[in-house]
């Protein structure tokens, strides 16, 4: 594998899958994998990672274990190295410290770009055919993979690397092992003639290993032959100029087109037919002074310049007449290659599988498709055929995220304010229980000596005679003794103390026989809504139409000047609910954690007892039910009014 992930740097951010142009990135768990097998190793995933997380598999290991085991070792060096060793300006002194590694000869690859400039050159004045250069080999692997139809298009002429290993084996002996030295990552699996390859990054650092530098060496000229125009070829149309071929857009039959974008569509439209009687000199980077095997942080135009200025110092100070003996004495040599598809077959997906994807990121309608490439992929569209076929994530999706995101928010959101509810509702829930532990206390202990005073008094009354002025007052206590009683039974019921006799009640019987039981002003209208499906339900009827009597009772008292009070009935499959709303004049805030709190209430002196609610409580917490209010006592917010709402199980627990 050339290209690998360090995951532990990985941040997912899709600058890789954006960057890669044969989609060779899958996306799992958050976390970019490159697959081999797609993979053209152009190296644009190492050149964008900010993380350092994508890299090239590092080959400097094996060139020293090369120079250590055979003593005739050639260095091949690319002819964009001006761009890279811009620090080290003079050539001379570059050879040099490259053949203090221990390579035997240190050669030009441009005097190779020489004789496969002049060998595309023939190619395109023959016309028999219209090619798509063959030297860059990323663009090679891209056609052999997702273009097999164009594989006969590819020039059948090798790369100068290739070239000018012949050329030195043809020159040095066939024995002599050879490492390329070049600012490309897919050099390195090109082709089996190369020995090794390493870019020029890898030979700063063998460099340094060795405590080489400029000071510490001998300056040398290359070794023969040296190259000539082919200086210029790294640049974009450099082969053209190193031929001497016309690009111009009259007379021309030539498209150059560079980088990720510009070439798959120049190669699209020449697949599509729309290119026609036109040959292609394609890069796969924006020339080769932009390779992945070059320092990070160049910048392209100083590069070009670079590389100009050494193209044009070498053709003033060549010797023409040595080029042109070394050009004549490997003019025969066979630069020719066959190029084999390598067919990647494309899985091809239905439209309804696609639209799948697509509604599951909410993109429901072409409007939602906003093809904004945060993903990495240019289309709505293709990121969702790259997640059917398992290299991407529906999570990339930026607008999906972010709404996902708002949505988790606004749930968590209503979680707490749940949350702080329940918290409420069980803070009122226990300090209700240690109030109803107390009431059941003193109702026990007062249940005696009331006895007692009831008794009593009842038998004086009896006793006295009438117009005895003791008589009035033995009816006063008679009658506040009954009143303490009722009191004592309120406490009992609210501190759950009775016995529920369950039996089968249907709930529009039990809000019927409520009514019936209280005096209702005409100013004040009753409204019964019924959305039961089945009404009946395991309860007290007694109890239960104690709890509707105050709360009814209430509501009218809530309403001086007259109002409706609503009653609504539904039910699930497991309880009955009833709603008592009405028009009021609301419960003040403050007082709502109070309201279900014995002798409450905010009637005035001998209007209530503050028990009813307190009462109601009770008897729905003996049914394993719930009982909760909801009130608004401020006009400005809208209506008014109170509402109870009972929720009990239907059947006995």
């Amino acid at each position: 594998m050339l290209v690998y992930t360090i995951k532990e740097l990985c941040r997912t951010c899709y600058t890789c899958v954006r960057e890669c142009p044969a989609k060779a990135i899958r996306i799992v768990g958050g976390q970019a994998e490159v697959i081999d097998e797609r993979c053209i190793a152009c190296g644009n995933c190492t050149k964008v990672c900010s993380q350092g997380a994508k890299v090239f598999l590092n080959t400097t290991d094996r060139v020293v274990k090369l120079l250590d085991a055979s003593s005739k070792v050639a260095a091949i060096i690319a002819p964009s190295f001006p761009a890279e060793f811009y620090d080290i300006p003079d050539h001379h002194v570059l050879t040099g410290m490259i053949k203090a590694l221990g390579f035997e000869f240190v050669a030009e690859v441009s005097f190779g770009a020489d004789l496969v400039a002049d060998r595309y050159k023939k190619l395109v004045s023959e016309g028999k055919n219209f090619y798509i250069s063959s030297d860059c080999p990323s663009i090679v692997n891209y056609i052999k993979f997702y273009h097999p139809a164009l594989v006969d298009n590819l020039a059948p002429i090798v790369s100068p690397m290739v070239a000018m290993s012949r050329v030195v084996r043809e020159k040095y002996g066939k024995d002599t092992k050879i490492v390329f030295i070049g600012p490309c990552i897919a050099k390195k699996a090109e082709s089996s003639e190369i020995d090794e390859a390493i870019t020029f990054t890898e030979l700063r650092d063998m460099l340094a290993d060795r405590g080489i530098t400029p000071e510490t060496i001998n300056p040398v000229d290359f070794d023969q032959p040296v190259g000539g125009r082919g200086a210029i070829f790294p640049v974009a149309r450099g082969l053209l100029q190193t031929a001497k071929i016309s690009d111009n857009a009259i007379t021309g039959n030539i498209i150059a087109a560079e980088g990720r974008i510009d070439f798959q569509g120049a190669l699209k439209e020449f697949e599509a037919g729309l290119i026609k009687n036109q040959h292609m000199e394609l890069l796969c980077c924006e020339g080769c002074i932009m390779g992945p095997g070059l320092s990070k942080n160049g910048k392209q135009y100083n590069r070009r310049s670079l590389v100009s200025s050494y193209a044009s110092s070498k053709m003033q100070n060549i010797d023409s007449e040595s080029w042109q003996k070394s050009f004549e004495e490997f003019a025969e040599l066979d630069l020719s290659i066959r190029h084999k598809s390598e067919d990647h077959p494309i899985e091809t997906l239905s439209e309804n599988d696609v639209n799948d994807i697509l509604i599951k990121m909410g993109k429901k309608t072409k409007k939602d498709q906003l093809d904004c490439g945060a993903c990495g992929y240019e289309s709505c569209v293709e990121h969702a055929i790259a997640i059917k076929k398992g290299l991407a994530e529906v999570e990339m999706c930026l607008p999906y995220t972010i709404e996902k995101l708002h949505k988790s928010v606004k749930d968590l959101a209503l979680s707490n304010d749940k949350l702080s509810s329940m918290k409420q509702a069980l803070k009122q829930s226990e300090k209700l229980a240690h109030m109803g532990q107390l009431s059941a206390g003193i109702a026990h202990e007062l249940n005696n000596p009331l006895g007692v005073v009831i008794m009593y008094s009842n038998i004086l009354l009896e006793e006295s005679k009438e117009g005895d002025p003791v008589r009035e007052d033995l009816k006063l206590i008679v009658d506040q003794a009954g009143r303490c009683k009722k009191i004592v039974a309120g406490l009992l019921n609210f501190a759950r103390k009775n016995q529920v006799n369950h039996q089968l009640v249907s709930i529009k019987d039990l809000v019927d026989h409520s009514l019936e039981s209280l005096i209702i002003p005409a100013k004040v209208k009753i409204n019964i809504e019924d959305k039961t499906t089945n009404p009946e339900a395991m309860l007290d009827l007694e109890q239960m139409m104690q709890v509707l009597t105050n709360l009814i009772k209430n509501a009218i008292d809530a309403m001086p000047n007259g109002g409706s009070v609503n009653i609504k009935m539904e039910d699930t499959l497991s309880d009955v609910i009833i709603v008592i709303r009405d028009t009021g004049i609301g419960i003040k805030e403050e007082d709502r954690a109070k309201i279900f709190e014995p002798f409450f209430t905010t009637k005035s002196i001998g209007q209530g007892t503050g028990l009813g609610l307190a009462t109601a409580y009770g008897i729905v917490k003996m049914h394993k039910g719930q009982i909760t209010a909801d009130s608004n006592d401020n006009p400005a917010k809208g209506a008014t009014g109170t509402s109870f709402k009972i929720v009990l199980p239907r059947r006995k627990e």
